[in-house]
């Protein structure tokens, strides 16, 4: 298994020299019937420990909790908005309060123009329906494009989004927050580091080889200074330094962890102190798969 190597005070605020992911183990199997089709999975900030999920088109407007070993923990519905094509989901506090964030991008034939980013206050009371905050609604720069994958920032006012289909993928950016108005999203450019399907991959599978690559979600470490990015295959990593844009991140070369085999990995979820991030799959039952950042060496006093 490939380790990869970064900065921990990218992850973390101990004082360390470097760290390193460990290899993926089995946290927990994914088996409720409610969470047939996670699509996209965040941390709670209200439920300490536990995880939001949400599932794609074809289902219903919900949130759903899990522990961290994938057991069902509740499920609520959701006010103001419904699900055409919910495909990832994030969470953050702003002004005091919890907020989850779900990325209704989902396009599958390339021909949406509704596309919209709905706000939720995060629910305390799993007995009554989530209330929705805002909704940022936008359109691509040059047409339509499928997108599974999205990120969001309060520090920096941010959505942030990476296409699927297109070869490379490509970074986008929103509006955290837009007064009504349709925002259009702002390229930030591509990222190159991918590893696309190889003769091999197509050979072994001729249908789903060639998807492999393809990006399924993302998310934004708990500083804001990592954004992970998953697809079939593998997690890739952008990492800004402080005060930096994204873009020289793009520029630099990926690194990236192999992910074991897992039947459509589409979500994926930092912990809240960044040193662990959640796999799921879009199938039943799935192993729930956890990695934990390793401690290195240790700062001299």
């Amino acid at each position: 298994m490939q380790r990869i190597l970064l900065p921990l005070a990218l992850l973390l605020s101990a004082p360390t020299l470097a760290a390193r992911w460990g290899d993926p183990e089995v946290a927990g199997l994914v088996t409720h019937e409610a969470m047939d089709e996670i699509s996209g999975m965040a941390a709670s900030r209200t439920y300490p420990g536990k995880y939001w999920a949400v599932n794609d088109s074809g289902n219903t407007a919900q949130l759903h909790l899990m522990d961290g070993r994938g057991r069902h923990q509740g499920s609520v519905d959701v006010v103001g908005a419904r699900n055409v094509d919910w495909e990832d989901l994030a969470s953050f506090e702003l002004d005091g309060r919890n907020y989850l964030l779900v990325a209704d991008t989902g396009d599958n034939g390339g021909i949406r123009q509704d596309l919209a980013v709905h706000v939720f206050e995060e629910p305390s009371d799993l007995t009554r329906p989530a209330t929705l905050a805002w909704n940022v609604r936008f359109r691509w720069p040059d047409g339509p494009r499928d997108c599974e994958a999205s990120a969001g920032d309060p520090v920096r006012g941010e959505v942030l989004l990476v296409s699927k289909k297109r070869v490379p993928a490509e970074l986008f950016r929103l509006p955290l927050k837009n007064d009504g108005e349709e925002s259009v999203a702002e390229k930030l450019g591509n990222l190159t580091g991918i590893e696309q399907p190889d003769a091999g991959d197509l050979a072994r599978s001729p249908l789903y080889g060639r998807y492999r690559a393809q990006v399924t979600a993302a998310d934004l470490s708990p500083n804001g200074r990592v954004l992970a990015v998953l697809n079939y295959r593998s997690i890739h990593f952008l990492v800004r330094g402080r005060d930096e844009s994204w873009k020289p991140a793009l520029a630099a070369n990926l690194p990236s962890l192999a992910l074991p085999w897992i039947p459509q990995a589409e979500a994926l979820a930092f912990s809240l102190d960044g040193q662990q991030m959640f796999v799921a799959s879009e199938q039943l039952p799935s192993p729930l798969f956890r990695y934990q950042v390793k401690i290195k060496a240790k700062a001299a006093h």
